[in-house]
């Protein structure tokens, strides 16, 4: 994941949100354990939320510059697809810049 060390040029907040006991959370659960704490040393300026609610499907949002924030819904998806839904995250944060 060494892409994740560009993240603070794009993006302003990354919020995960998730159940804390539903098979469809269990990926982005497992993601957030394995990656947070390398997202977080490479970025350590970017507020990294992870907000749990019973019942909730798993979501992945970015905030960019102005407010604008984007959502992802990451029901059914794995962690190596939860990694290029970040990624793509981050390009869209990448892209606003360039205009």
């Amino acid at each position: 994941m060494a892409w994740t060390g560009t993240l603070s040029r794009s993006v302003k907040e990354i919020r995960f949100l998730f159940c804390q006991s539903s098979p469809a959370s269990f990926a982005a659960r497992e993601f957030v354990k394995k990656n947070y704490a390398e997202i977080k040393s490479r970025n350590p300026s970017v507020p990294f939320l992870v907000r749990e609610c019973s019942g909730v499907q798993p979501q992945l949002w970015a905030r960019y510059e102005m407010g604008v924030e984007r959502c992802v819904n990451l029901d059914g998806l794995t962690e190596a697809q939860i990694d290029r839904k970040l990624q793509e995250l981050a390009k869209i944060g990448e892209s606003a810049k360039a205009k």
